[in-house]
């Protein structure tokens, strides 16, 4: 220990800065416990930061009499397939609408129902189009001030130009070109540019959207209830104290020092896939740490060996949150490497995906995560994915982003960097000169472009039904018919890149009840210790219920635990005989 830093003394330590953190500090400071919050990095927010800021809320309060609590339920089941005690399911859905009002009411950030946001496993049954996803409004970080720039910055694909902040709204209207969509651009343009005292201050955007809004909204609550963040403060082991977990011994600046919580640990500081010897030791096939997207060297997985450490139980430490992800060099910092997710831009028309022989292997527009099993099934049967490539012609590129690329009417091939083709971008006139560019057997790429391209004269994809589902039309242009989704790729030329298995964080952690109680190996609650989010096994296993689905439950399991530990506070006040020691 360092003699110059003295112990800290809370009721309750909350390690981690993402959503289900900050939720649940200021939910546990609401019940009258005092909080202290730790980040090892120097920005709060966590991979939430950098999120589409999304939840998936199951029977909310803007779909009411549009959806039910037995149909969600039949959902989750078919989801989870068995793998989640029923009750932790329930738990989910009888807090999680409650969370969202709480927010609303007690703290300021407001979520609102999207109509027609389909959940992902649309084949499943009790699966919904009507809107259990919900997404956060814009917040006016301004009101931070100081701590503004210590928010972690949405990534550049996030923003107009790299600058300006698209919401969930705004990227609807510009990816699908629907009506006033140029209208948009202008006002977006406008009321950046003419906030001209902010941007003296910075170039970042004073409106935040997405999850930075809602790492923003629940900052701005941490302020005014006064708790305590401290960045760059690592959590290195637990303090055990007659079975109870009472606080935590942390670094900063390699100084050791203790935190002491006299009522509880909540443990949210993400799951460990920036970590690549536990990448390698748990994940079912082999992944490199720079194909996730979440912050580089946060998620390495403390609290997990913390908790091992003590005999807290595991489970799906084999499983991540699956997105196929892209290469794209930074464009302001020579010789790094960034990565973009391919959310949605799977599902536009006049694209499709191969493995490595040049076959089509999935629905190009499923969910993201269901796309990552599908390249782990495909690899396994055929070996030849995790890689695959992504094809499109010159009409998807005309129109779409992908990535961080602008679309070809707003960023031409001509102003892309040189060294970035045959190398991050492959282009060529015909199909089969581009199969020979990525070692791809012409005739074969050929004969599935020609297939595909028949299919989309009768939007009907008879190999693996793509455009079927709501889902898979989103995001798509409607006016493009018969199917939104289907374009040819029959103009020249034509493009592919590399596409690999990343994530958006591992879904495994330590075992907890329907409390975020972390569970022994004997299937016991551990007193005083609590994990929620990635730092905890998924209540969705190895599913991916709907947009919002890693938010949704560290959000309302940051709740769950922060009630918990009050009602626990008062049992133990009224009953000295189960007081601590």
């Amino acid at each position: 220990m360092n003699a110059f830093i003295e112990d800290k003394h809370c009721a309750v330590l909350v390690v981690g800065s993402g959503a289900g953190a900050l939720l649940a500090a200021n939910r546990a400071h609401d019940l009258g416990l005092k909080v202290i919050v730790i980040e090892k990095s120097d920005r709060y927010g966590g991979t939430s930061a950098l999120s589409g800021g999304g939840i998936w809320i199951p029977n909310n309060s803007g779909i009411q009499g549009l959806d039910n609590y037995e149909q969600a339920l039949t959902y989750f089941r078919a989801c989870t397939k068995g793998r989640v005690p029923e009750g932790k399911l329930r738990a989910y859905l009888d807090s999680a609408p409650e969370m969202v009002e709480y927010m609303r009411q007690q703290i300021g950030v407001k979520y609102n129902a999207v109509t027609g946001y389909a959940d992902y496993c649309q084949h499943l049954p009790g699966a919904s189009d009507n809107g259990r996803t919900m997404f956060v409004e814009p917040v006016d970080a301004g009101v931070l001030g100081d701590d503004f720039f210590a928010l972690r910055e949405a990534d550049m694909g996030a923003k107009l130009f790299g600058r300006i902040a698209l919401d969930y709204y705004d990227g609807q209207l510009l990816g699908a070109r629907a009506t006033g969509w140029k209208r948009k651009i202008f006002s977006l343009i406008w009321n950046y540019w003419s906030d001209i005292g902010w941007r003296l201050k910075t170039r970042r955007d004073r409106r935040v959207t997405m999850g930075s809004a809602l790492i923003a909204g629940l900052r701005i609550g941490l302020q005014e209830r006064g708790v305590e963040l401290l960045l760059n403060t690592r959590l290195e082991h637990f303090i055990v104290d007659n079975g109870f977990v009472q606080g935590a011994v942390v670094s900063q600046d390699c100084n050791e020092y203790r935190i002491l919580a006299n009522q509880a640990v909540i443990v949210a500081s993400g799951g460990f896939e920036q970590s690549q010897p536990l990448r390698t030791a748990h994940l079912p096939v082999q992944t490199q740490v720079e194909w996730s997207v979440t912050p580089m060297h946060n998620n390495t997985g403390d609290a997990l060996i913390a908790g091992q450490n003590i005999g807290a139980d595991t489970e799906f430490l084999h499983e991540a949150w699956w997105a196929p992800t892209v290469r794209i060099p930074a464009a302001d910092t020579p010789n790094v490497n960034m990565r973009s997710a391919l959310f949605i831009e799977r599902s536009y028309a006049h694209s499709l995906c191969v493995n490595r022989l040049g076959r089509r292997f999935a629905n190009e527009a499923m969910s993201y995560n269901d796309f990552g099993h599908a390249m782990i099934k495909d690899g396994a049967s055929t070996g030849a994915n995790t890689p695959c490539w992504f094809i499109f012609d010159a009409n998807y590129r005309k129109k779409n982003i992908l990535g961080r690329i602008m679309p070809g009417s707003i960023m031409p091939d001509a102003s892309l960097p040189p060294e970035w083709w045959d190398s991050v971008l492959y282009r060529a006139g015909s199909i089969g000169e581009l199969a020979l560019k990525i070692a791809i057997d012409p005739a074969t790429l050929e004969n599935t472009v020609s297939v595909f391209n028949d299919y989309t004269k009768t939007g009907v994809d008879l190999d693996f039904n793509r455009g079927h589902h709501s889902f898979d039309r989103f995001y798509c242009d409607p006016r493009h018919q018969p199917n939104p989704s289907l374009g040819a790729l029959d103009r020249a030329p034509y493009y592919a890149i590399r596409v690999d298995l990343g994530d958006l964080g591992t879904k495994g952690g330590l075992k907890v009840d329907r409390d975020a109680n972390v569970l022994d190996v004997e299937g016991q609650p551990i007193p005083g210790l609590y994990a929620i989010g990635n730092a905890s096994g998924a209540v969705t296993a190895d599913s991916y219920p709907g947009a919002g689905g890693t938010l949704g439950p560290a959000l309302t399991f940051g709740y769950r635990a922060a009630n918990h530990i009050a009602r626990s506070t008062q049992l133990a006040a009224a009953t000295p005989s189960v007081a601590r020691v």
